[in-house]
């Protein structure tokens, strides 16, 4: 959910990876959500963190609060937004308060980008 929204939201020079320390399928209610903010997410699929290229990363946003977040090594500009997994919740309530508080701080990430 988190790429689809960065996709969606973040400027068109920014390239954007999501992925997971333990990465299952794309949960249906995401979709939905995201879907419903106009962003297809159809085609999206979840990837496990070797998938990405941590190293050529300039920020690395973590959203796990149930769980301590895996050290990234590297000198990596960081974020941290504890965001209880909407999955564990398992109803559309759950995965709309996700999808808001990652698109408030995506759009605040390119509010900052534009200064």
């Amino acid at each position: 959910m988190a790429e689809g929204l960065a996709r969606a939201f973040l400027l068109a020079d920014v390239e954007e990876a999501s992925a997971g320390f333990a990465p299952t399928c794309l949960h249906p209610l995401a979709a939905r959500v995201t879907a419903r903010a106009g962003i297809d997410m159809s085609a999206h699929h979840a990837k496990p963190i070797d998938a990405v290229a941590l190293e050529s990363a300039d920020l690395i946003v973590t959203l796990c609060a149930e769980v301590i977040c895996s050290f990234v090594p590297g000198a990596v500009q960081r974020q941290h937004w504890p965001l209880p997994d909407p999955a564990a919740a398992g109803n559309i309530d759950a995965f709309r308060a996700a999808r808001d508080m990652i698109r408030s701080r995506i759009e605040g990430l390119a509010k900052e980008e534009l200064h």
